[in-house]
């Protein structure tokens, strides 16, 4: 009897390498979070533009937009991949998700502190205290900042999981 679906055959030892590799800089973020690795620029580019395209909604939905776009261009782009069936790319992604998950973690902890540097520099508007304070929540900034980063946490950790689960080759023939 032949099995319902495509089965999962031999390791492709490349991308079993990649996904260790890939899930080695998702921990490594996970351990240091507020320490700047390359993927913080990409994740800066996508969080500024957040703030132009989000902001004809309004000031508050365009102040959260820096870190919903930071966010959502990983989501989208691991979603992308999954519709066009390609789960062990999606997987990869997911670790970029989580890494930035952890970026924005770092952002929210500050809300209160206000110490971390921005781009625009001193008089720059601080999201997270900005978006806290307006709803009242300020003082939950460590409490939030813990779940978005489990959140990434768990991003990585899927990733990982899924990239070394999805990197045997399916085998046609069966």
């Amino acid at each position: 009897m032949k099995p319902a679906g495509p089965v999962r055959g031999r390791l492709n030892f490349f991308k079993v390498g990649f996904a260790l590799l890939a899930g080695a800089y998702g921990l490594l973020c996970a351990l240091s979070p507020s320490t700047h690795r390359f993927l913080d620029g990409v994740d800066l580019v996508f969080h500024e533009a957040g703030h132009v395209f989000f902001a004809v909604l309004g000031e508050f939905i365009g102040v959260l937009g820096g870190s919903l776009m930071q966010v959502l261009v990983p989501a989208v782009a691991a979603g992308a991949l999954l519709s066009q069936r390609q789960p062990y790319s999606a997987c990869v992604v997911l670790i970029w998700l989580g890494q930035s998950l952890f970026n924005v973690s770092v952002y929210v902890r500050d809300a209160r502190q206000q110490v971390l540097p921005l781009l625009g520099g001193e008089g720059t508007i601080h999201d997270w205290g900005f978006l806290l304070g307006r709803l009242g929540l300020l003082r939950w900034d460590g409490v939030l900042a813990n779940a978005v980063y489990l959140l990434g946490l768990a991003a990585v950790l899927a990733g990982i999981l899924g990239g070394l689960y999805f990197s045997r080759e399916e085998d046609a023939d069966a």
